[in-house]
């Protein structure tokens, strides 16, 4: 590939990704000339109904794609010509792809979670699973937990009505009796007798500190999952290991949905294993 390829990342206080890194390194591995851009909400202003007109300019300045992170992942969909795969299932698109006749939306945070677990939790029990957050990374983490063979996913969010759409949709796919939604009263009940829960909403990024779970509800058999990666030991994290839990962060999920990203914006085959190793070094070089 001898031309260059111009990409960018479009989400709220982002100025600390790892994955323009990820993407730059892994091109410059392969000689492919990448330039790779941030277009953070909070800095330029960029809000919902702003959507439509980045993407037209994204495409006349000659990006060849976009990844999109919180909050815009719901609204992008509405606004591509296509979506494909597991993005039309969602509802929720995390990366871009203009082509010359379409702009084409992807979900690859779901096939990220599916290869993150299979890659460090595979023999996590999942009879029953919690899943706090129903946006547009929860709707591709739920997607990949069925996937991945839970049992019983019951999904807590503050909107219940974003709650309710989200298991309409999967239950279509995957049987009723296998998704469930709750409210946040019913989640130390519902978590007394889970075999993991993930955290899928911002609450434990930087920018939004915190843990969405109460120190009390954690126990040694219960396993933690948590998509947040910045910091990539967050709050939850910190303290279900302190009881003993099994724990699993942000960090694989962000690679492998990276992965799959830079192959669609290259056409190249993308080399997670040395995607990993360099995100190993960027959270180290943090700590």
């Amino acid at each position: 590939m001898s031309e260059s390829v111009l990409i960018g990342l479009v989400g709220d206080g982002i100025q600390r990704s790892h994955t323009p890194l990820l993407h730059q390194r892994e091109a410059d591995r392969q000689g492919i000339r990448l330039v790779y851009t941030t277009i953070d909400s909070r800095i330029r202003g960029v809000r919902a109904q702003d959507v439509p007109d980045l993407l037209r300019w994204a495409r006349v300045l000659g990006y060849r794609g976009l990844n999109i992170t919180h909050p815009f992942k719901q609204t992008v969909a509405a606004f591509v010509d296509e979506l494909c795969g597991e993005a039309a299932v969602l509802g929720a698109v995390n990366t871009v792809l203009f082509d010359d006749d379409a702009t084409r939306g992807y979900n690859t945070d779901a096939s990220g979670f599916r290869r993150s677990f299979a890659h460090s939790f595979a023999d996590a029990a999942r009879a029953r699973v919690v899943q706090l957050g129903a946006g547009g990374a929860g709707s591709a983490v739920a997607h990949a937990l069925l996937a991945l063979g839970v049992g019983r996913l019951t999904i807590v969010d503050v909107d219940r009505a974003r709650t309710d759409r989200l298991v309409a949709l999967l239950a279509e796919e995957y049987g009723p009796e296998r998704i469930a939604g709750a409210t946040s009263d019913h989640l130390s009940r519902l978590l007394a007798v889970a075999d993991g829960v993930v955290n899928a909403t911002p609450l434990g990024m930087a920018h939004h500190p915190g843990s969405p779970i109460a120190d009390t509800d954690l126990r040694a058999d219960l396993w933690v999952a948590d998509i947040v990666y910045r910091p990539i030991d967050t709050a939850l994290l910190r303290a279900a290991r302190a009881v003993g839990a099994p724990t699993l962060h942000g960090g694989g999920m962000s690679v492998f949905q990276a992965t799959t990203a830079f192959e669609l914006f290259t056409g190249r085959p993308a080399d997670a294993a040395a995607m990993l190793a360099h995100s190993g070094e960027l959270v180290d070089a943090e700590r």
